[in-house]
């Protein structure tokens, strides 16, 4: 496969040396096994030191917040029946497996360093690099001996790790070393690819797997087009032989089209893929081009799609389709279409079995108002999570049932769940649609005293909508005033609502000129200013405020 046009100049400025960065000390230095016989000693101590608190600090850890994950799992052992009476005596437990890191304490104990080399240690450290999280790979490297060099998966382990570490750059060091001693595959270069941070660099990468040869391989190819921007991934895809381009490659640049919001371009190619063999449809593509519509404002698209997808049958939906669906069949009100996928999930057990799915059939219930088949699902769910409680909440509040959505917050917190500030927000708005102004003020106030979370912005404009649903002007006017962040226009409307609902002109005309200074585009601010000053001529208020606000409007 070619490098691409556009790439071609950056590729003549960067060129190949410049692909690895100059560590800022000599490769032996960095790299245990290839330093000079001088400092190897001294640096395989301070490794195996190091190396050797680390592994008893993790234990420690593991031990104390883990215990009971790892304490040894002991079958049940038989009785067994004494040769000559007696009670009878239990069959000794089978010993515990031997865990990696175990086996690296006792290497280090040992001095892995200085016994001969053997394919035991290789493959233990390769096990303990290819593990999540990974350990130090150059501490790891430090213990092996100079000679024979490392073998080439053990390198390539220790890239891996690297590249999925803090530094990537230690990959691409390690790399130009690791060609000093072998000749690299196409697993060397893998974990690479997603972790060059530049087009330059990329573009230089591309340009070594092209030299060597490795872009005739399938994985390598599909691996490129992830990290391009969508005009060089477009032009690798329509470079690439008709047989590599199999779903994979077309799910990578639905994606990236996707991302870049050309919705037409991914349906081309959604539209395009099934008319060949290898690259036939699958769910991963439906859950694509549903996901990015909905994600894109588009959630028309995305119940259409999902129709067809349910009319052509040539694969079944997932939990994954549901998900991206539910929540657009509730945007647009589509109940028939949401209320297909809830039966869906039923027959299928979705619904009892992925709690994912029965919060989002909660939630396009709630959006669509019907909160009892929402309540009946939230009921019959056996395995609840925070979501769920909250999805159940917010539809209390979202269709003006805020009794039943503040039973319901009690409810949860008797069966011991945690609320978060999702949870806070929703309870607000059921307690801002009760009146309870009392329970929202103890609500507000165990947030930060009870369950340690800060109020956002979000959480006072509740406030001020519950004071000023109340009449509670002055009351919502000081809480405003006592924010820790500046007040947005959000809160302002709700003040200035508030004002114009309970005759609060006073605090109106403070509310006003604040949301002109946020807004002075918006002219549906001057509109409730003149219709404020109208009811004031009618009160028999002073004209002269009356003009200087509308001049103010004009």
């Amino acid at each position: 496969m070619p490098l691409p046009d556009a790439l071609k100049d950056s590729w003549r400025t960067v060129g190949p040396r410049t692909l690895w960065p100059k560590p800022s000390r000599p490769l032996a230095r960095v790299y245990g096994p290839f330093q000079t016989s001088s400092t190897r000693a001294q640096s395989q101590a301070e490794a195996k030191t190091t190396l050797a608190n680390s592994l008893a600090d993790a234990a420690r850890r593991r031990r104390t917040l883990a215990s009971a994950v790892l304490r040894p799992r002991h079958h049940h052992s038989r009785r067994l029946a004494p040769a000559h009476g007696g009670a009878p005596t239990a069959a000794p437990p089978p010993p515990p497996p031997p865990r990696p890191l175990e086996l690296l304490a006792f290497a280090v104990r040992h001095a892995l360093a200085c016994s001969p080399p053997s394919p035991h240690h290789y493959a233990l450290t390769a096990l303990l690099l290819l593990s999540f999280p990974p350990p130090p790979a150059l501490s790891l490297l430090r213990l092996l001996p100079p000679d024979p060099p490392p073998p080439l998966p053990l390198l390539n382990a220790a890239v891996k790790a690297l590249s999925a570490s803090s530094s990537p750059e230690d990959a691409f060091r390690l790399l130009s070393t690791l060609r000093r001693f072998h000749a690299p595959d196409r697993l060397t270069f893998l974990p690479l690819l997603g972790r060059a941070s530049s087009l330059p660099l990329l573009s230089a990468l591309h340009s070594l797997l092209l030299r060597l040869g490795f872009l005739s391989h399938h994985a390598i190819s599909l691996a490129l087009l992830k990290p391009y921007p969508l005009l060089h991934a477009r032009a690798l895809f329509d470079d690439m032989p008709q047989k590599n381009k199999c779903t994979i490659a077309y799910n990578t640049l639905i994606t990236a089209c996707l991302k870049a919001r050309d919705i037409r371009a991914a349906r081309h190619l959604f539209d395009e893929m099934q008319r060949h063999r290898r690259s036939r449809r699958s769910v991963v593509s439906w859950n694509l081009m549903i996901t990015g519509c909905a994600r894109r404002g588009r959630d028309d698209m995305a119940v259409q799609c999902f129709e067809r997808m349910v009319r052509e049958g040539e694969v079944a939906p997932d939990d994954g389709t549901l998900v991206a669906v539910l929540p657009a069949c509730g945007r647009t009100g589509n109940v028939g279409a949401g209320r297909w996928a809830h039966e869906y999930a039923r027959k299928t057990g979705l619904l009892d079995g992925t709690v994912h799915v029965a919060n989002a059939v909660m939630d396009m219930h709630c959006k669509c108002g019907d909160v009892d088949s929402a309540l009946e699902v939230f009921m019959t769910t056996r395995q609840r999570s925070v979501v769920s409680w909250n999805a159940m909440i917010a539809g209390f509040s979202l269709n003006g049932h805020g009794v039943e959505g503040i039973d319901l917050f009690q409810e949860m917190r008797r069966h011991g769940v945690e609320p978060n500030a999702v949870t806070f927000l929703a309870v607000l708005g059921c307690c801002a649609h009760a009146g309870a102004v009392d329970i929202g003020r103890e609500i507000f106030q165990s947030m930060l005293s009870e369950h340690g979370i800060e109020p956002a912005i979000e959480h006072y404009g509740c406030m001020v909508d519950l004071f000023g649903r109340s009449g509670l002007l002055e009351e919502a006017h000081v809480r405003i005033q006592g924010m820790p962040m500046k007040p947005n226009a959000a809160i302002w409307g709700a003040l200035l609502s508030a004002c114009r609902a309970h005759a609060g002109l006073g605090i109106a005309e403070v509310a006003l000129k604040e949301l002109i200074n946020l807004e002075p585009w918006n002219s549906g601010n001057c509109v409730v200013g003149q219709s404020l000053c109208g009811n004031r001529a009618v009160g028999g208020g002073r004209g002269g405020e009356e003009i200087d606000e509308e001049d103010e409007c004009e």
